[in-house]
């Protein structure tokens, strides 16, 4: 560049000119970054911020609101409404958020529907306002899964509230890594007497509409919690792994152990003996769509996956190494013990049936209260076949 001083300028304001004629050069358009997606509100920031403004909270899926101090776990009533909390472990009321859902998404998002959705991890969009004079989230116009759809089953590597704990040794393993990680987790439970199964059963097997009974897992009929024993029609404590066929007593250990013993009529019980598990046969007297033949039994379709994630349990919790046996599973009808079967049949039924909310209370309250330990084939039913397929 060539400066030229003009008539009557300085040599100094020739320079300033200078300066600015760079300037002009150097200095580029202005260019917006793009901005980044919200980060979802935490549900204890959504509790504190309770304005009227409509924002995306991310949280865990902990119950369904009935009341302002009042979550269910279980036996969901509606589908309309759910509590997130900022831990799928959440117990207190204080520190969830209460979700209203719209007459649109309750189909799949309420839990009465989709009591899978438990645990899970979601993104709710809506105005933060009181909802049963509680800190809630109104007109919600969006739900997802902070992964996945609603319906998507969890992937191996987890998205469930116990991964970064409880199952942390066995994420993102399958097969006989899986099998031997998954044994490592869970055994060493707490035992009990055989006495104490009574009493255990009436806790973990109790009807969600009456507190006074519990549910008899093939018959599924509901009856009172005091009417139990060997007599015709009480209830008793049904083996679901056949002692005779595990090779195993009623000391403490897996004939009492709570994940695979469930209440049941006495007579049915005694219908169903030590037989496999298979489709067809005749019908069961006194237990509406269970069936029945020399060796095998089917029991009522809406327990079918309950009965094979029972029995997937028992094959890897117990595997001979702490002299209790080593029990496995068999796709030959009748096979020596200590096997039962149809392992086959049992994966399409643990397909078949999903997991529901009273598996899922069951599962904690064995957890939390009787063997502090858990039936991994309940929190990941898709294990199963990243074992056995």
């Amino acid at each position: 560049m060539t400066l030229h001083l003009g008539k009557g300028r300085s040599l100094a304001s020739a320079l300033v000119t200078l300066v600015v004629l760079c300037l002009s050069v150097l200095v580029l358009p202005a260019v917006t970054a793009p901005a980044d997606a919200a980060t979802p509100l935490t549900v204890s920031q959504a509790i504190g911020q309770q304005t009227g403004a409509t924002q995306t909270v991310r949280g865990y899926v902990v119950g369904q609101p009935t009341a302002t101090s009042t979550v269910i776990r279980s036996g969901f009533p509606s589908d309309y409404a759910l509590a997130i909390a900022d831990s799928a472990a959440q117990t207190s009321t204080s520190s969830m958020l209460y979700v209203q859902i719209p007459a649109a998404s309750r189909s799949q998002w309420g839990l009465k529907s989709n009591p899978s959705l438990m645990g899970k991890q979601i993104d709710v969009t809506g105005t933060l306002a009181a909802y049963f004079s509680h800190p809630g989230m109104t007109n919600t116009s969006a739900f997802a899964l902070s992964s996945g759809g609603p319906s998507d089953p969890p992937p191996t590597g987890g998205t469930g509230p116990w991964d970064t704990t409880y199952y942390a040794p066995a994420m993102g393993k399958t097969g006989t890594a899986l099998r031997t990680s998954l044994h490592d987790i869970i055994d060493n439970n707490t035992t009990l007497s055989y006495d104490a199964v009574w009493t255990a059963l009436k806790d973990t097997d109790q009807d969600p509409n009456n507190t006074s009974n519990v549910i008899e897992l093939y018959t599924g009929r509901s009856i009172a919690k005091t009417n139990n024993g060997g007599g015709t029609g009480q209830w008793n404590r049904e083996h679901v792994f056949a002692q005779s066929r595990g090779g195993f007593t009623t000391s403490a250990g897996p004939g009492t152990d709570l994940h695979h013993l469930r209440a049941e009529d006495v007579s049915v019980n005694g219908t169903r003996g030590n037989k496999d598990f298979d489709n067809g046969g005749s019908a069961v007297s006194g237990c509406s769509d269970c069936w029945t033949d020399s060796d095998s039994f089917e029991p009522r379709d809406a327990v079918k996956g309950d009965v094979a994630r029972m029995l997937f349990y028992m094959a890897v919790r117990y595997e001979g190494d702490d002299g209790f046996g080593n029990l496995e599973l068999s796709t030959v009808s009748g096979s020596a013990v200590p096997r039962i079967g149809d392992l086959d049949i049992l994966l399409q039924w643990s397909g078949g049936d999903p997991v529901d909310a009273f598996e899922m209370r069951r599962n904690d309250r064995i957890h939390a209260q009787w063997q502090g330990n858990r039936n991994p084939f309940i929190d990941h039913p898709e294990w199963a076949a990243a074992i056995w397929n």
